[in-house]
């Protein structure tokens, strides 16, 4: 999911809450180093620490997950959206959630920072205590990285990760007649760009009164998982362990990701409604949908409109990183609590190309995609 195009967020110096004080520039590497490395978390398989040529990860299964993700200041985070600390947390946590998405358990991190010479050293402290929020209680921890100059924010993140002894759970092991299952959030990343875009930020005042009485609920929630998403990381090994037969994480939109899913696992995979009146309890995303409805609605006065609004970032919105699973029917009855059934997986018919339909048929949208923004 991308900011608004094209945005000048004025960089670090103006990110809310910096007390300021020197900047990389005035202090060279080393002491940068010294100033924000204690902050940030230790890994629990750490062998050798960072400081030598390589830090040293024990990987008791004999095999490790590995992935890498990129977040560049303008494209994918503004300073004056969100502190040090909300990004250098997201920057952890949608590392994290591709990890959980093997079935697996994080274990490390590698974290390259770009740097504007004029970036608050107390901004990179932050950033890195983000990274110790975002990791707290996973056992991973940052075991190295590099430092770099450049006009804007890149932070670049490897992550690290340890199965457990279990299979890997790949996009590609799909079945005709499996559930599918989604654990964690929908559409509140999206409906918290949306709000900042309006310039509903709760951080900077200028809300009326309807807006500021929801501050405290779905609203600030929205804000909250845009700023810094929490995916449900432990989800990941249970339901590898309850039998997932093919996982990934919701980064770019729930139809968009389905459709990797069946396209890799050469089937079709069929997303009920989210207006299905049938989707209560652990079935169905139209909890999903009424949550977000009173959130579209300070953006849409037409109450249609806000539905649709709301519709549309259940499907299509990205970065909430909760995890899309699917299952032989007879496994649904051990799946975490926080998981539930949202479509099913059938065979292709002939001539049927594999993908993913919404509620039987072809979606006229699927969500975010880094080129065509």
């Amino acid at each position: 999911m991308s900011i608004a195009e094209g945005a000048d967020d004025g960089g670090p110096a103006s990110a809310g809450g910096c007390t300021p004080g020197a900047a990389v520039g005035e202090l060279g590497e080393e002491a940068l180093l010294a100033a924000f490395t204690p902050l940030l978390p230790q890994a629990e398989q750490e062998v050798v620490p960072s400081g030598d040529d390589c830090a040293v990860v024990a990987a008791p299964d004999g095999r490790f997950c590995v992935s890498t993700d990129v977040l560049v200041q303008g494209e994918h985070f503004r300073t004056d959206w969100s502190t040090a600390r909300d990004i250098g947390a997201r920057a952890a946590a949608q590392n994290l959630a591709d990890i959980a998405a093997m079935g697996a358990h994080p274990t490390a991190l590698v974290v390259s920072l770009v740097l504007p010479r004029t970036t608050p050293v107390a901004w990179v402290q932050d950033l890195a205590r983000g990274f110790a929020d975002a990791c707290r209680g996973t056992g991973a921890g940052v075991v190295g990285g590099d430092l770099s100059v450049g006009e804007r924010v890149v932070i670049a993140v490897t992550v690290h990760g340890d199965l457990g002894g279990r299979r890997p759970v790949l996009r590609s092991g799909a079945r005709a007649g499996d559930v599918v299952v989604h654990a964690g959030t929908l559409g509140r990343s999206a409906a918290g760009l949306a709000l900042l875009q309006a310039g509903l930020d709760d951080r900077a005042g200028g809300w009326g009164e309807a807006a500021a009485a929801a501050r405290t609920g779905i609203v600030s929630e929205c804000l909250a998982v845009y700023r810094a998403p929490s995916p449900p990381l432990s989800a990941g090994p249970a339901l590898a362990d309850a039998g997932a037969t093919a996982m990934l994480d919701v980064s770019d939109g729930l139809l968009r990701d389905a459709g990797r899913i069946a396209r890799a696992s050469g089937v079709v995979v069929e997303i009920a409604e989210p207006d299905d009146a049938s989707g209560a309890g652990r079935v169905g995303l139209s909890a999903d949908l009424a949550a977000l409805e009173p959130v579209a609605g300070m953006l849409r006065e037409d109450v249609v409109a806000a539905r649709a609004l709301a519709r549309q970032w259940v499907l299509t919105g990205g970065e909430d990183h909760g995890l899309l699973a699917t299952f032989a029917p007879t496994a649904v009855r051990e799946l975490p609590t926080s998981a539930r059934v949202i479509g099913a997986v059938r065979a292709r018919r002939v001539g049927e190309e594999a993908g993913v339909l919404l509620g039987g048929r072809v979606p006229e949208q699927l969500g975010w995609d880094h080129f065509r923004a």
